[in-house]
């Protein structure tokens, strides 16, 4: 019987031996794994280089140069340019996006006598779409419905001009240049399209001001030009700021169409589309400024309408 016992005594301690041994080596192979792991992770992290921008060059904006030996000019630009660059998804689709509207917009501009740069006054407003705001200014240049009414643009239930890239961006060229004729600076001209002609005439003589860097203004306005500025210079040289992308990636100008002339009332543009070949949808990608699913067209006024190519 004692015999017996030291026997079960001697198994039952080796037993325990060896389950104290197994477990510390399975702790010490979990901990080597963790730290295995760990150190992995690290070395395949995405590769991120973040760096502040470069404000030692000149910057203007429609000919007008930004005073850059000025401390509160330079980190006030210096902000915009670091927001934009690092916003990489908005401003990645906005460099996509122009390669599509630009030429139109550079155009128009051109012919209207409006600096280039202010292409970028778009890309600002609504990042180049038909953006709709909480105040109820749409399209790319956001126009509210009277100021776009008092520019030509036609605004009503069943079309809305405010829309209609090409009327709109020659609405906006008057605009701009009033501004720039009130003002007789672009920069101010910039300013006033932000924040109303009125209020800023009232803070110029208020403060006594001369240009748009010598004013305190609301915080929206005190960074409007700054962020033109900014998406002019991220836009312009996109590589330099880290986005590459390739031409093929870009989205491309929209030439596929014909314009067909509509002088009658339409019932309903889906059986108007499905006529020229087309479907409901892409007769308003075309035409966005067509916000009714009909026409009444009581004056009888001609519209010419973009019908896609087959």
């Amino acid at each position: 019987m004692q015999k017996s016992l030291a026997t079960y005594t001697l198994i039952l301690a080796a037993f325990l031996t060896i389950a104290v041994f197994a477990s510390s080596t399975k702790s010490d192979a979990s901990e080597s794994s963790s730290k295995s792991s760990s150190s992995s992770t690290t070395q395949n992290d995405i590769p991120q280089i973040v760096k502040p921008v470069n404000l030692d060059k000149a910057f203007s904006f429609a000919g007008e140069s930004f005073p850059m030996d000025n401390f509160d000019v330079r980190e006030r630009l210096d902000r915009e340019l670091t927001r934009n660059t690092y916003w990489h998804s908005n401003t990645l689709l906005n460099i996509k996006k122009a390669n599509k509207y630009f030429p139109m917009i550079e155009r128009i501009l051109a012919e209207n006598g409006v600096p280039d740069d202010f292409k970028y006054l778009a890309v600002a407003e609504s990042d180049l779409r038909n953006a709709v705001s909480p105040a109820g200014a749409k399209g790319f240049w956001q126009f509210m419905r009277k100021t776009g009414q008092q520019y030509g643009l036609e605004s009503n239930a069943e079309v809305d001009e405010r829309y209609h890239l090409e009327k709109a961006t020659v609405a906006f060229t008057k605009y701009i240049k009033s501004n720039k004729k009130r003002f007789g600076s672009w920069l101010l001209a910039a300013a006033a399209y932000n924040m109303g002609g009125t209020r800023l005439s009232k803070e110029i003589k208020l403060q006594n001001g001369n240009t748009y860097f010598d004013l305190n203004l609301n915080q929206e306005t005190s960074r409007y030009v700054f962020r033109l500025v900014a998406l002019k210079e991220i836009m312009s040289n996109p590589r330099d700021f880290g986005f590459y992308i390739d031409s093929h990636q870009m989205y491309q100008p929209v030439t596929d169409f014909y314009n067909l002339e509509v002088k009658e009332p339409v019932a309903n543009w889906g059986k108007f589309a499905e006529k020229y070949g087309t479907n409901y949808r892409m007769l308003k990608v075309y035409n966005p400024w067509l916000i009714s699913s009909s026409l009444t067209n009581k004056s009888r006024k001609t519209y010419m309408i973009k019908i896609p190519k087959k």
